[in-house]
């Protein structure tokens, strides 16, 4: 029976050399690795999702949202790229939190990112799916065996090796890049500003409403809809705060990480303002019709080239939503791995492929968990039958999306407050990196992620979201408090924050 050390409320069992030697991991990753790795990550939310904000906020609405976001992901990105180094460790937000506020701090940053990784990824294969449809014609009934043969393609080049996985990650998020700059170059010959990307007015029951000869408001709803607008704005930059998770896999951990991320950062920055500018300006369009669409970057590129086209650049165009798919699913993975590791989730979750160490166990439980969550909603709301043409606008689109918003929002308050605390109590730490905003970056993080959960809540729609993640989580800290705190295990996350709470 293994040994067990009590500290406070927890309990750690000693583990002999031949439990980490199942879960080792292999260094591959340089800074473009992990360029690649934050940008794929979110390169999907610049294909498809963004674009539901205009039908909230307009389009002037979603470019101040969308600037509102990007000033906590600026504060965030600074955050964790001081962090990162300074604890370079698979575990990431759950790392952080459990050295600034403990084990219990550290469980519950870790379930509220779970949420994130497990269910973006099934976000994406809707997504995928939506775009799949459009230029096949497939019935939809057929959606559910697409996302089953997605997540097992891309769970393959996940396990078969790190070094496959990110020059799958990189090559994916180039191509992705490249489609997005040849619309931006296509788009700037066909937009007409005023006529289409204004074309939104609020209707007398405070809807939108298609003006048909645009030129009407940038805030046809006001402030409140550039507030209600948050959530959909998040989805030009969420998962970027992924890539410290590759911190056990990068070759320089202390040198790339915050590299990686920044710069990641300022790719994205760049992609956000040209997508949100462009893609609703092109003749033929516009706001209103984006506002509702599963495939807003396709439908800018039929406007331009004519349905000759369409199926071309509808696969083309699908390579984003891949790679987003791709890196989530990495995520997914090595998150679920650490916290099984340490003993958070049961220790089988953790053990990686004997060949490609890879934390396979881990990355099949997560997507199972994805697929199940979207069957359940897919099946209890008409599995795709006549009439469900658009479910996953209107099913997928207002539970799962926002679930993983949710999610991420909560963990962002988290990682804040991580990185207030780890300021303030452990200012001896070495941190090769320093946020330049400091503090007042992650307050500001703080603030903005909790007025997008207020205005989430608010939104019955987002509502039906938020009150699965909370089950999810009432579940997971349920089985903490009878089963997992009495199960830790000294993993190097655990380690280094019990050393540094004895100094």
């Amino acid at each position: 029976m293994a040994e067990t050390t009590k500290v406070g409320s927890v309990a750690y069992a000693k583990r002999e050399s031949d439990y980490f030697e199942k879960r080792g991991l292999t260094r591959y990753a340089g800074i473009w690795s992990l360029w690649a790795l934050g940008v794929g990550a979110v390169i999907s939310g610049h294909f498809s999702g963004w674009n539901f904000g205009f039908m909230t906020g307009g389009w002037g609405g979603m470019l101040v949202a969308g600037v509102i976001i990007a000033i906590m992901y600026m504060g965030l990105v600074s955050s964790i790229a001081e962090m990162s180094p300074a604890l370079p460790h698979t575990g990431a937000a759950y790392s952080f939190a459990r050295t600034a506020m403990g084990p219990w701090g550290g469980f519950i940053t870790g379930l509220f990112e779970n949420v994130e990784y497990v269910l973006t990824p099934a976000v994406i294969v809707t997504f995928i799916s939506g775009y799949f449809g459009s230029i096949t014609g497939m019935d939809t009934a057929l959606y559910p065996i697409l996302w089953i043969v997605f997540y097992a393609i891309f769970l393959a080049l996940n396990i078969y090796g790190v070094a496959l996985s990110y020059k799958v990650t990189l090559v994916v998020t180039l191509i992705s890049l490249a489609v997005l700059v040849v619309f931006w170059i296509s788009a700037f010959t066909h937009m007409d500003f005023g006529r289409w990307a204004l074309n939104i007015g609020a209707g007398p029951d405070g809807k939108a409403v298609e003006l048909p000869e645009g030129n009407g408001s940038w805030f046809p709803f006001g402030w409140q809809g550039v507030l209600a607008t948050l959530p959909f704005a998040v989805w030009l930059f969420l998962a970027i705060e992924q890539v410290p998770l590759a911190a056990e896999e990068s070759v320089d951990p202390k040198r790339d990480l915050p590299r990686g991320i920044l710069l990641g950062f300022a790719t994205l920055l760049l992609s956000a303002f040209m997508i949100v500018l462009l893609n609703p300006s092109v003749a033929g369009i516009g706001s209103f019709a984006l506002g509702s669409s599963l495939e807003p970057l396709l439908d800018g590129f039929r406007a331009i080239y004519g349905d000759a086209g369409a199926t071309v650049l509808g696969l083309v165009a699908l390579t984003g939503l891949i790679a987003s798919f791709h890196t989530i699913l990495y995520a997914q993975g090595r998150q679920v791995y650490s916290l099984s590791r340490a003993g958070y989730f049961p220790s089988a979750l953790s053990v990686t492929h004997p060949k490609y160490k890879t934390p396979h166990v881990a990355m099949i439980a997560g997507a199972l968990l994805g697929l199940a969550v979207m069957l359940i909603i897919w099946f209890a709301n008409g599995g795709g039958g006549a009439g469900e043409t658009q479910l996953g606008d209107d099913i997928i689109g207002t539970v799962l999306l926002n679930m993983a918003v949710f999610g991420a929002m909560l963990s962002y308050i988290m990682q804040g407050i991580s990185f207030i605390l780890l300021r303030r109590n452990q200012p001896n730490i070495e941190r090769p990196f320093k946020s330049p905003v400091g503090i007042p970056g992650a307050v500001i993080t703080i603030i903005i992620a909790a007025v997008t959960l207020g205005y989430q809540m608010q939104d019955p729609n987002f509502f039906k979201g938020v009150i699965w993640v909370v089950l999810w989580c009432a579940v997971g800290i349920v089985y903490f408090a009878i089963v997992g705190r009495h199960k830790l295990i000294l993993s190097p996350e655990e380690e280094f924050a019990m050393e540094h709470q004895k100094a």
